[in-house]
């Protein structure tokens, strides 16, 4: 029945995420139906992550299409004691890890141009304040290592436990625990200006 697919897991039998297996392990024998809804349900999250990891709506676009299209493959070798969930965040963050390493060099803070403030009929000042603080964050974030931005997005942006963390990026809870650690000192000290 197609409108089943769409309950989310709570509407289905109280226990979050049971639903994804059952579809993942359906869209696995082929069920491409399955498959969209997995699709439907887990992209924008997925967007978000990858958006916030590379710092370009596109590049995360491709990231997560090229995702999906490694995960539809995958899908046979799912193992259905697995979340769905960490499964997909695995594949995304090593995808971005993997773009992000492949990155040239980012030119020094000296050359960055200073951002224009947008036209906002409420606030300009605000408005340009908010902007340039966006933009100061992305810089800094720019200088932190992939796997410490990958960690320091999955923990402080998605809410994430350092146990998934761990899985997702493949690392220990202890190495995610420093990583963490190190992004944020980083962080608080390329930010002072903004406190």
């Amino acid at each position: 029945m197609p409108g089943d697919l769409d309950k989310t897991p709570a509407e289905g039998d109280g226990h979050p995420w049971r639903a994804d297996g059952l579809l993942a392990v359906r869209a696995g024998e082929g069920d491409e139906e399955a498959f969209e809804t997995l699709v439907r349900r887990h992209g924008p999250v997925l967007l978000q992550l990858a958006t916030r990891l590379l710092g370009s709506r596109t590049e995360a676009e491709d990231a997560v299409q090229d995702s999906f299209i490694a995960a539809w493959r995958k899908l046979p070798e799912f193992r259905r004691d697995a979340a769905f969930r960490t499964w997909m965040y695995r594949i995304v963050t090593n995808r971005c890890l993997n773009a992000l390493r492949a990155r040239r060099p980012v030119t020094g803070l000296e050359s960055v141009p200073e951002p224009q403030a947008p036209e906002h009929a409420f606030s300009p000042a605000r408005a340009a304040e908010s902007h340039a603080a966006v933009e100061a964050l992305s810089v800094a974030m720019a200088g932190l290592s992939p796997e410490q931005r990958a960690c320091w997005v999955l923990r402080e942006l998605h809410g994430l436990p350092n146990e998934t963390i761990a899985e997702t990026v493949g690392i220990s809870r202890q190495a995610v625990r420093a990583r963490v650690f190190r992004a944020r000192r980083y962080l608080t000290e390329a930010m002072g200006a903004w406190r």
